[in-house]
Parts: C-alpha cells; structure tokens; sequence
C-alpha cells in the first residue's frame, strides 16, 4: 500500500527543543465553528484538560481546563503504548533486536512452547495470540487491572507472558495492554537495563533530544517500564513527540528513529473481519484525524494525532467517560476535519 507522504520541517521554522515557535490559526478557517467547537469539547465530555494544535512545526492553537496548563503534566494511560515503540525502534537502530525474530521471551523457552513463535513484530501489532481480557470495569474479570493493580503489579510482563494462547500467533488482532509490557521488558533484556538505567536510556536517546523534560515514566518492582500505560507529561511535550513521528522519526536535521520505523508504525496490521476495534498499525492507531493520519491514544481520551495532509498534530487530554468516547472520537474527527476546509 502507499502511506501518505510525511512533511518535513520547513527550513525557516525553528525546531521546538527549546520552545515552540509560534504562529496563527490558517486565515481561511472558519473561526466561528472552530470556536464553537472548542467550548463543546470543554463542555461536553466530562473533562478536557488540554488542546494542543501544532502546524507546520508551529503552535497555532492551546486551551486548558481548570487546574491545567502548560506545564501541567498529563496521564499518558496507553499513549505510553506509542512512546514504548519508539524505544523499540531506537533499540532495533541499535543493532541490538530483531523483530521479525523470536521474542525473547523466558516463559516461552521450554521446547515445544508454540508460544516460542512470537516475535516482536507480532507483540507490537498486538497479533501474538496470547489470551487477555483488556477491561477497564471493576465489576468485570480484567487481566488490566490484575496486572496493573492486583496480582501481576510486581512483575506485570511476567503475568502477561505467563498467559496461554487462545490463537495461533499471526491470526488474531486482540488490544492487550499486556502485550506493551512484554515488548518493555524484552528492550530491557536487549540493552541490559532495567529501571533507573533503563530510565536513563530514555531520557538520553528519545526524551532529552526532543526536549522533552517533563515525562514522569513509571516501572514495577521488577524494574520493567510499564510501557502499556504510564508515561505522563505535558500536552506540549506530548506535541513534541507526535511532531518526532510526523518529521519521520528525523529531529534537528539528525535522524533519531531508524528509516522506515514511522513507517512500519503506521502501516496497517491484519485484523479478521469480524474485529470492532479501529485500524491499527504497530502501537499506533490508524485514521482518527482522517486518511493516513495515525494516532498514540489513551484511556478516558487522551490522544495525539499525527495528520501528515495537514502537516499537523493534534493533542487532546481529559478524563471522558467510556459512553462518551465516541462522540469524542467524533468532535476529534471534526475539529481536524475543519482545517481542511
């Protein structure tokens, strides 16, 4: 398939390590529906605690909720999900992971484990096959909440990787915040590293280049990254992370993620055809800010679309209810949709 072309950044708009250029809302927008579009997401799904428009490399647009701004750091919930497949592309430039190898992976080594069979790849388009009950109900049986609260929170990629398969490897798309835990301990086996040193690898090779100085990432006792679901900063550093994907994984003129890795997050992965989940790619979702957009979203509403048409990032983060995620997921379509006239 051919994925829509990436923008570069423009050669006289500053890169924003430091601080982010500035710049207008496009003159042929319609402001009066934009505006009225704003206080209806302020208004009508639960909270909005922050929008965050970037445009050619520039903020164009910002608007927080009470008790937030921009230096207020946000929940990642699984946006945490898109910046562990950074990291994976930054280990696999390294020379150090296959991915279209067995993932190393210790439950899955006794001979004869068909579980042996999964690779990275598989684990990061969340295609391994591994039985997981991605529920975020207390009144409902969930692998979630046990691994991140109850019985797996000490170990949560060895509760994951403990899990049996319910289809064979490579035939079933299923969402498992599980599955991010298993990729964040195999790039912690793959560079030797595990919680501060592990911390340390992602402040010097993804967060501090982007300047980003605001991510709070979270580890269990077992010092493994909970890449599924914690990693919280601010919307504008979050904008700089969305803006990493949209230059194609290049920052300052230097290229941090190897050629093709945005690529392969954004091409689609097979799902059967009965899935109801949204397209999705490797840790990236697929087409909210319309075609060939893609998009590290979150529980509750947290998103940050990458729209390479628009050369733009869009960043939304609040607390929405679970009834209300589509209508948001709607204004989300619209308000981008907006832009393109």
């Amino acid at each position: 398939m051919t994925l829509t072309q990436l923008p570069a950044q423009a050669p006289d708009v500053s890169w924003p390590t430091q601080a982010w250029p500035e710049g207008d809302l496009p003159k042929g927008l319609d402001r009066t529906r934009f505006d009225a579009l704003m206080d209806k997401g302020f208004a009508d799904f639960g909270e909005t605690h922050a929008v965050v428009v970037v445009q050619g490399g520039r903020l164009i647009f910002e608007r927080y909720g009470p008790d937030h701004g921009p230096d207020k750091t946000c929940l990642s919930w699984s946006k945490a999900k898109s910046i562990t497949q950074a990291l994976a592309g930054l280990i696999v430039g390294d020379g150090k992971l296959d991915i279209f190898a067995p993932a190393d992976v210790p439950e899955w080594k006794t001979p004869g484990d068909p579980r042996g069979a999964i690779t990275l790849d598989l684990l990061l388009r969340m295609s391994s096959g591994l039985e997981f009950s991605e529920v975020y109900l207390p009144d409902q049986p969930s692998d979630t909440i046990a691994m991140l609260w109850g019985e797996g929170k000490d170990d949560a990629a060895h509760y994951a990787a403990d899990k049996p398969l319910a289809h064979p490897p490579g035939s079933f798309f299923s969402y498992s915040s599980g599955t991010t835990n298993i990729v964040a301990r195999t790039l912690s086996r793959a560079l030797g590293a595990y919680g501060p040193d592990f911390e340390a690898y992602m402040r010097t090779r993804l967060f501090e280049p982007l300047g980003m100085t605001s991510p709070i990432p979270k580890f269990d006792k077992a010092g493994t990254f909970l890449g599924s679901s914690f990693c919280f900063t601010t919307a504008r550093d979050f904008a700089r992370f969305g803006l990493l994907y949209l230059r194609d994984g290049v920052w300052e003129d230097r290229r941090l993620l190897p050629p093709g890795w945005v690529d392969y997050a954004r091409t689609p992965t097979f799902q059967q055809a009965d899935c109801t989940d949204d397209a999705y790619g490797a840790h990236w979702w697929l087409g909210l800010g319309g075609p060939g957009s893609f998009s590290a979203n979150g529980h509750e509403g947290q998103y940050t679309v990458c729209v390479p048409d628009l050369d733009m990032v869009f960043v939304r983060h609040g607390k929405t209810p679970a009834e209300r995620r589509d209508d948001l997921k709607a204004w989300v379509r619209e308000t981008i949709g907006l832009f393109r006239g």
